[in-house]
């Protein structure tokens, strides 16, 4: 059983810093053009220099909700992991870690939302690119939707022994 717990611990420590990773790095899309190969991400677009990322009216609102869940759910995995901390500590024996899945759920949810948006309004949208795929943040923000989602269930039918 502690075998399990620290490898769920490890797990979650691991979503957390993909989770910081995917939301702060700008590569998101990346395409190539004339110019050379280009990066946007959440925050910025990234050619030789980094510049504000060019968002039309329409879709600003989008990019705000996406950054708005993605920083979301990096609190509320920090806050579960904190909780599990807690909980670890002091719940009595055969208790679950219902706060703690809880919480991670809401977390998943977040992501499933955040990249959901972006996969609808930015796929494929790189500024002056003749050919765009998916960086490397944008799967990673996909394996923390995986992970927080496992995490999550695993707390919920996790007893402490």
């Amino acid at each position: 059983m502690l075998v399990l717990l620290a490898g769920i611990f490890v797990v979650h420590i691991a979503t957390v810093i993909m989770l910081f990773v995917s939301t702060i790095a700008n590569v998101w899309m990346v395409g190539s053009s004339h110019l050379g190969t280009a990066s946007s991400g959440l925050w910025l677009l990234c050619n030789r220099t980094c510049e504000q990322l060019p968002v039309s009216s329409r879709d600003e609102a989008s990019l705000k909700a996406v950054q708005a869940f993605m920083i979301l759910s990096i609190i509320f995995s920090v806050i579960a992991l904190v909780m599990f901390i807690v909980q670890l500590f002091t719940l009595e024996k055969g208790k679950r870690f219902y706060i703690t899945g809880a919480i991670m759920l809401v977390c998943w949810m977040c992501i499933l939302i955040g990249v959901s948006i972006y996969t609808a309004r930015f796929t494929g949208k790189m500024p002056a690119s003749t050919s765009s795929h998916h960086g490397y943040c944008f799967i990673l923000a996909w394996i923390c939707f995986c992970f927080s989602f496992i995490i999550g269930i695993l707390y919920l039918v996790l007893r402490k022994k």
